[in-house]
């Protein structure tokens, strides 16, 4: 153990004493949590309208604050980037984060005020140290350097009142300068905007240094890993870094990657984390290696609220708060901020694998999922099939999409999978088999509507050369950072932009 991580050891012991007391008693802690986002926003145009001031429980929030999209407060949006004060939440908010959650969706503009940045962001930051260090006490992480992947980095205007960009852009403009003696690459680098360009410089300046932490999207991480490994000649990232010992991750499932980076970067008492950061707010951090359900972080200024997702849509859906949740059912999550976010749906969906603590899952999208013919698949689902089927027949995937065939006048519907390998199965009609296999396990649906070829037929699986989904993102320019590829979908959008990628007719 390093004498800086024995000081944060000591450090974090306070707050590992907070964390211990929201695992045992969430509802009282989120009680709170609600009162003190009612009184600091009473006094705003949205807490007048709303009459905050005299609300005193969460019954009467419900029954007072409608449900929230991200369209329901565009006019508020763009009125606070015009320089207003106090309308969602007290002050001036300078910074958003540009979201679009989908590599196809029009961009967000989500709010960024100070309370978020420090209580919120940064105080989850802190958190995945914490539980890292309480889990890992002879760690010696802070021998060397974390490396810190994010995404296109721009800082734009939109007036002289305000400024956007991605979340991690906002994380690294705000950062102290004692920052940069933890992490690489500096600042400067960091928020190149060319991603490939950065990719680039990051492989230069950082073969060479101490690094022990990778922290970022596994996708995007396994784009650097291949061509530091490229540059160097190493067979995985144990013979460049051999301090490294952990890797933070978030953003998508690790459920695909997860061999990826076993063979990329060796064994050996290497750690994995999941992390839940959005735009929106830090939400969850993983507290056992052997579990993969994260912590929902309760006390950092969010107040949530869960829709079943069933009638996740539905005018009017009742919401769940954490004495309501139950284990395996899926839910819509439903948040409200200390960024001035009031009961707003989030677009993700979770389900938590445990309570007291209460531990989740992320399952997917509200708007990503496959159901044409009543099958209701979602990515959690696909995930699970997906891995299921690698491990039976040795392959390796990159990246997936799944879409449906539509019925025709002679024809019974079926899932269209367009798969870019790594590591291609011997026999592609066992893959679809396990494929298939798998999905009618995790999904009961699924199996009805499979069952003797009645409503579905057997899945179509299609290889896609090496490289089709990060040109298809390239030509969205939406390489880097939080974009993602989109799992599932209801139309064949998506399968028809990468068929012309690819090249298939």
């Amino acid at each position: 153990m390093s004498y800086l991580t024995s000081i944060i050891n000591a450090i974090n012991r306070r707050r590992m004493k907070e964390i211990d007391y929201f695992r045992k008693h969430p509802v009282e802690v989120q009680e709170k949590v609600l009162r003190h986002l009612l009184k600091r926003a009473a006094g705003t145009k949205w807490g007048r309208d709303h009459h905050y001031s005299s609300i005193t429980n969460f019954g009467e929030f419900k029954a007072r604050v409608p449900l929230q999209t991200y369209e329901d407060i565009i006019p508020f949006v763009e009125r606070i980037r015009s320089g207003e004060k106090d309308l969602l939440w007290p002050g001036e908010v300078r910074w958003f984060a540009k979201s679009s959650g989908t590599t196809g969706a029009r961009s967000k503009f989500i709010p960024v005020t100070g309370e978020s940045l420090e209580e919120c962001h940064y105080r989850g930051g802190r958190d995945v140290i914490a539980l890292y260090l309480h889990m890992r006490p002879d760690s010696s992480v802070f021998r060397g350097k974390g490396l810190i992947l994010g995404g296109s980095h721009k800082i734009d205007n939109f007036s002289n009142k305000s400024l956007y960009g991605d979340l991690s852009a906002i994380l690294i403009e705000n950062t102290p300068f004692w920052f940069n003696f933890v992490r690489t690459p500096s600042k400067k680098v960091a928020l190149i905007d060319d991603f490939e360009k950065k990719l680039d410089m990051i492989v230069r300046l950082t073969v060479n240094q101490n690094v022990t932490s990778l922290s970022g999207v596994p996708s995007w991480f396994l784009v650097l890993i291949r061509q530091i490994l490229e540059r160097t000649g190493k067979k995985n990232l144990r013979e460049v870094w051999p301090g490294l010992e952990v890797f933070f991750h978030g953003g998508v499932s690790f459920a695909p990657y997860r061999e990826h980076f076993r063979q990329l970067i060796g064994d050996g008492g290497f750690c994995y984390m999941e992390t839940y950061n959005a735009s929106e707010g830090f939400f969850g951090i993983q507290d056992d290696f052997t579990s993969p359900g994260m912590l929902l972080m309760l006390d950092n200024g969010i107040f949530y609220e869960f829709i079943p997702a069933a009638e996740a849509g539905n005018p009017g859906a009742r919401t769940l708060g954490m004495g309501e949740v139950g284990e395996g059912v899926n839910y819509a999550m439903v948040i409200s901020t200390n960024g001035g976010l009031w009961r707003y749906i989030i677009g993700d969906t979770v389900m938590f694998t445990s309570l007291y603590p209460h531990k989740f899952i992320i399952t997917g999208r509200t708007k990503h999922f496959l159901n044409v013919f009543g099958e209701e698949v979602i990515v959690e689902n696909a995930d699970r099939a997906i891995e299921a089927a690698c491990n039976a027949t040795g392959a390796v995937v990159n990246e997936y999409t799944a879409g449906p065939v539509f019925s025709g006048t002679e024809t019974r519907g079926s899932h269209e999978w367009l798969i870019e390998f790594q590591k291609k199965p011997a026999d592609m009609e066992l893959f679809t088999l396990k494929l298939d296999e798998a999905l009618k396990e995790v999904n009961s649906d699924y199996e009805a509507k499979r069952f003797k070829d009645l409503n579905l037929v057997m899945p179509v699986v299609r290889a896609v050369p090496e490289g089709t989904f990060y040109r298809w993102l390239k030509e969205k320019n939406k390489l880097g950072g939080q974009n993602k590829v989109p799992r599932l979908s209801n139309s064949r959008e998506y399968i028809e932009d990468l068929y012309k990628i690819a090249g298939i007719q």
